[in-house]
Parts: structure tokens; sequence; C-alpha cells
């Protein structure tokens, strides 16, 4: 469709981040309290915990559809979609916002169960799904940017159908979810949006984060700066998911474990997981500073925009080896029932680190706003290690209600 099409959007990035800043909040938060309850034996409490992340799930994201559908022109404003990235920005945001209800599987609640491979299949079958749906519709139906908007929809489709057959359809399993878990539990919500905020607040951020470097870039570099940095974000995307991937696997390890007492399983899980997040991310880094010319001649044909994206992705590269770091231990301070140092991992890497350098460093030009990612992942990373060393690991009850009644769990499921 061209570079202005892609560009356009990425200005909506924003948009499908805050969609999915919903569904992490109540993935991460219900995630915790299913783990820590089946490793406590309390499977009762377990379905409670998941039935009330779908209900919240689902209000919010009906209300977060509906009102940027009818507020859709200020939104295009303020996430910089000017002149003729705006038309193609409005097809696209219309229909992601439309389908927003459809934007989790719950994967989390799935692999806070520890069936992985079920997890797995739900990203794997809707990205799959995608890929097909994509060429299908903006190539041969003639759709264009409104193709790719709804290639995207149908994959989670795929994937929350996936996830309502497995909670409500499936018979082996630990708990059930039953009609009664579906109705808000005051107890069960508070402690759910306490221990998710902390991704909603990262996944919020990171979405004003996006929408700031395209204000800033439409200024300093138009649409070819604009559209490197989609490029840039695309690729980075793909390579940070292994990254994504350790946290979340860490995630039901550590819960269960501290919630059966064994925190000397919490700690080398926190040991591993950190060695592998930095490995993974050193060997990517070195590998996009070699491949970075041929890398971005894959998706661009423009020669500015292939040559200023290889040079944005080089200097990008440096910040894998520390990105995942930060959102590790956050989801690892989840996973314990610690929400008050994963707000401050979420949050103030953003608003004290991040922003401000991005701000700071774009005065020197496009090359300073690239300069100002992997500095700002090196602090931000640095600061996590050190509220590590200054924590406890604690064995907190997993349930939020004086009137839980322990039942038979699963055995040996993280063991």
């Amino acid at each position: 469709m061209g570079p202005v099409a892609f560009a356009a959007v990425n200005t909506v990035a924003p948009v499908l981040l805050l969609v999915g800043a919903v569904a992490t909040t109540v993935g991460a938060g219900g995630a915790s309290l299913v783990s820590r309850s089946l490793g406590a034996g309390d499977t009762a409490q377990a379905a409670r915990a998941a039935g009330t992340a779908f209900v919240v799930f689902w209000a919010t994201a009906v209300t977060v559809g509906v009102a940027g559908v009818l507020l859709i022109d200020p939104l295009l404003t303020v996430l910089g979609a000017t002149g003729p990235l705006r038309g193609y920005a409005r097809d696209y945001a219309v229909v992601i916002l439309a389908g927003a209800i459809t934007a989790t599987g719950f994967s989390s609640l799935v692999r806070a169960e520890g069936r992985m491979r079920f997890s797995t299949m739900l990203w794997v079958l809707p990205v799959l799904t995608q890929i097909i749906l994509d060429p299908l519709l903006i190539f041969g139906f003639g759709m264009g940017v409104r193709g790719a908007a709804w290639g995207t929809v149908g994959g989670q489709a795929v994937s929350m159908g996936m996830s309502l057959w497995f909670f409500f359809g499936q018979r082996h399993r630990p708990y059930r979810i039953r009609l009664d878990d579906l109705r808000p539990h005051g107890p069960t919500l508070r402690h759910l949006v306490a221990l998710g905020s902390p991704s909603f607040l990262a996944g919020f951020g990171a979405a004003l984060l996006t929408a700031l470097a395209n204000n800033l870039l439409v200024t300093l570099g138009g649409a070819v700066a604009l559209g490197a940095w989609a490029l840039c974000t695309r690729i980075g995307t793909f390579v940070t998911m292994p990254q994504l991937g350790i946290a979340q696997g860490m995630q039901p390890i550590v819960g269960y474990n501290a919630g059966h007492g064994s925190t000397e399983r919490v700690r080398r899980a926190t040991v591993l997981t950190i060695r592998a997040t930095i490995g993974y991310g050193t060997l990517v880094c070195a590998g996009l500073i070699v491949s970075a010319g041929p890398l971005t001649a894959l998706f661009t044909n423009d020669p500015a925009m292939r040559e200023q994206a290889a040079t944005a992705l080089r200097i990008l590269a440096l910040s894998f080896p520390f990105a995942g770091i930060v959102p590790l231990l956050s989801a690892r301070f989840q996973a314990l029932g610690q929400p008050r140092p994963s707000y401050l991992l979420s949050v103030g890497s953003i608003l004290a680190v991040k922003a401000p350098l991005m701000i700071a460093l774009s005065h020197i030009g496009t090359t300073g706003l690239w300069i100002s990612v992997p500095l700002a992942e090196l602090v931000s990373a640095a600061a996590a290690l050190f509220l590590l060393r200054r924590s406890r690991t604690p064995v907190l009850p997993a349930t939020p209600r004086p009137d839980a009644r322990p039942t038979s769990g699963p055995r040996g499921v993280f063991g």
C-alpha cells in the first residue's frame, strides 16, 4: 500500500497497545490469583478469579471500543494522524476499535494452570489466521488498510473462540467457571485490579510513548521518519516476543511455588529467566546490527526510508539486551502478589526515564530520538535490578477472602 499507509497504521499502534493493556491487566491479575490459588489447593477461588477476569475485560473492551469509535476524530488528532495519513489511519482504527472485545484469548489464565501447549496454540493459530487473511483481504478483496485491520480482528476472534472453548467447554481441568463466578465479587475484583494495574499502566504508558514518538517524528522528519520508526517497531515487536515469552512462562511457576511455600524455586526461576532474557537480547542485538540493511530492505522499496530505518535499527538494537528486564521483574512482582514494586517499574520507567529522555534527545534530531531508546532501557534495567536486590520473596495467601475452603488441587504441574 506504500509508505504513507504503512506509517498511518503505525500511528494507530497506541490503540492496539491500549486495548492490549486492558487484556494484560486482567490477565496478569487473574493469573497471579489463579496460580497461587492452585498452589494453595483453593480451586474455588481460582474459578472466581478467572470469571472476574472475563467479566472485567469484556465490560472494559466494549466501553473502549464504543468510546473510541464515537470520538475517532479527536483520537486521530492526538495520535498525530495528519494530512494524507489521516484517511488510512481512520480506516484502520475504526475496525480495530469495533473488534476490541476479541482482543484477548486469556492465554495468561491458561498458563496459570501449567497448560503451556494450549497457551502457545492461543498465539500460533490466530497469527496463522492473520497471515492468511491479510493478503487475501488487502489484495484479493481490494480492502487495503481496512483489510489489514479485519485480518487482525479475525485472528483475535480465533483466539477468543479457543479460550471460550477451553474455559467453558473442556471437562478435564482443575476448576470450572460457574455462572456465580461471572458475577462481580468485591474482594476478588479489588485484588485483581491491584495486581493487574501495573500491567495496564505499562501498556498505557507504552501507548503514550508511541504517540509521543509519532508526534516528534512527524515534526522532525515527516512520513519518512515515521515510516522508519514503524518498520523498526515491527521488527522489534517480533524479536522481543521470546523475552515476553520468558516473562510469561516465569509467572505461573513463581506464583504456584510462592503459594506452595517453595521460595527457593521462586529464586531459581528469577535468576534463570534474567540470564535467559539478557542472553537472548545480546544475541539479537548482534544479529540486527549485522543484518539491519538487508532486513529493512525486505519491508520497503523506498530508498530514503530504507536508509533511515537501517540506521535506526542498528541504534535501537542496542536496547534489546536490557529490554526484557523491566517487564520480567514487573511480572515477577505481580505473580508474588506485590503490586507496589511493579507500579514503580512500569510507571517509573516511562514517566521518569523513557519519556524525558526521548523529549530531551529529540532536540538533536531523529538520531537523538533513536539513541534515547537504548539509553532509557539501560537506566530502567539497572533500577529494576536494584529494586530486586532490595526486595524479599513473600509467601502470601493467594486469596483476599476469609471464607476460602481449600480443595484438592493439581499435583506435579510445576513441581
